[in-house]
């Protein structure tokens, strides 16, 4: 199956130039990528099969395809989706806490990527689930999931050049200090653990920023920006200061007062890699960390 990744036609600064020009400078298309349509796919000049060294010329309607080296193997199963924003390269999706986003050996069904499989096969869309940013299972809030490779391979220069940018919303226990500031601490596997990780010198670096939004009877709601993404980094930092996220039984929280670390994705703001549009998109908190903020935070 031939999956399209790019199709534009060329402007008048586009003539003279060759499409491997063009689709490299224009649209960020990697060489590995340009190898991969050149021999696993397509590239066509008004419906016809074109060379990457031929010159383009105004009015040209290019398009690159790729076959796919492997077939989709996530299940489809329907499920209601939070979808806030899509087009022909992204989707955004609000992730409700409990959801686990792509199969496991102990989730082997039941996460996002079957649900937006299936969605997609309902709408005639055969596509593979490439998520950008993860969430934990217990972690709600926005999620960016790539419709092609060519807009993966986007996002993840965004993310190496740190312009892909995700704020979160926390509610933490006890009274964090300063009002702001940043936590540069690097994080690695705990001890005789595959699972749980901890501020260690030898560790990843790892840089939290935050600002503290509110406070009251010992709890603290917290906005976040990840500098960097390390696994459980917001729990491990916040923890490693003494304020546990509220729930988080996995990094010293209580669970008395709600079922699931108090982490909340709240918004992400990028350029989008087609239209260079800036692109901002915001989720509220979702009902139970909602609920816990107007107990302690009125």
């Amino acid at each position: 199956m031939l999956e399209e990744l790019i199709r534009f036609t060329a402007e008048d600064a586009d003539a003279g130039q060759t499409v491997r020009e063009v689709l490299q400078k224009r649209f960020g298309v990697s060489r590995r990528l340009l190898i991969r349509a050149k021999f696993k796919g397509l590239i066509t000049r008004n419906g016809q099969h074109v060379f990457v060294n031929e010159i383009l010329q105004p009015g040209d309607e290019i398009a690159v395809m790729v076959r796919e080296d492997e077939e989709e193997s996530v299940a489809p199963e329907e499920m209601p989706l939070a979808i806030r924003y899509e087009d022909d390269d992204l989707m955004v999706i609000a992730k409700p806490a409990g959801l686990v986003v792509h199969p496991t050996g102990n989730h082997a069904g039941g996460t996002l990527a079957n649900g937006v499989i299936a969605y997609w096969q309902k709408r005639g869309e055969h596509r593979r689930f490439r998520a950008v940013n993860r969430l934990d299972k217990d972690t709600s809030g926005l999620l960016i999931v790539a419709k092609n490779q060519w807009a993966h391979e986007q996002f993840s220069r965004m993310q190496q050049e740190r312009t892909l940018h995700r704020t979160y919303q926390a509610i933490a226990e006890g009274d964090v200090q300063p009002d702001e500031g940043t936590i540069d601490a690097p994080i690695g596997l705990a001890e005789g653990s595959f699972i749980t990780r901890q501020v260690r010198p030898d560790g990843q670096s790892a840089v939290t920023h935050f600002r503290v939004l509110a406070r009251g009877c010992g709890m603290s709601l917290v906005e976040l920006v990840l500098g960097t993404g390390r696994t459980h980094q917001i729990r491990v930092h916040l923890s490693s200061l003494g304020h546990p996220l509220a729930g988080d039984d996995l990094y010293g929280g209580s669970r008395e007062l709600i079922g699931r670390q108090a982490l909340h994705a709240h918004r992400l703001s990028f350029v989008h890699p087609r239209s260079g549009a800036a692109m901002e998109i915001t989720e509220p908190l979702p009902a139970d960390m909602s609920t816990l903020a107007q107990k302690f935070f009125g």
